[in-house]
């Protein structure tokens, strides 16, 4: 499994961090272990600025490539919430050498999944 995320894809938010908003979807990934299987959250030691954002979170089912819209939900078969924890000072590090952002986002336990998953 691998979990794919957009970022960058509110513009309020965007302006809140002072970003531009991309022309094109901005990917970034998070990993198996991202994803919080206990109930117990612990704050990670390595960053004193976590955030969280909740998110809108799609169980791809299927393979499939150039999906028209009309065949989406033929893909998907399940939607639920998550929350996104992003260690912001980690991230704004990454930001300014050009380097990826997966560090500040991709830490253990940085994925919360509703029930339904």
């Amino acid at each position: 499994m691998k979990i794919i995320c957009i970022g960058r894809n509110y513009s309020d938010h965007a302006k809140e961090m002072n970003a531009s908003l991309p022309t094109s979807p901005l990917f970034f990934f998070k990993p198996d272990t991202a994803i919080l299987k206990t109930r117990d959250f612990y704050y990670p030691e390595f960053t004193n600025d976590l955030h969280y954002e909740i998110e809108l979170v799609v169980k791809i089912s299927k393979v499939g490539k150039h999906i028209t819209v009309e065949n989406a939900p033929n893909y998907y078969n399940e939607i639920g919430l998550g929350i996104d924890f992003t260690a912001r000072d980690i991230q704004q590090e990454c930001k300014e050498k050009g380097l990826p952002w997966e560090k500040a986002k991709a830490f253990d336990n940085s994925a919360v999944l509703s029930a339904t998953f």
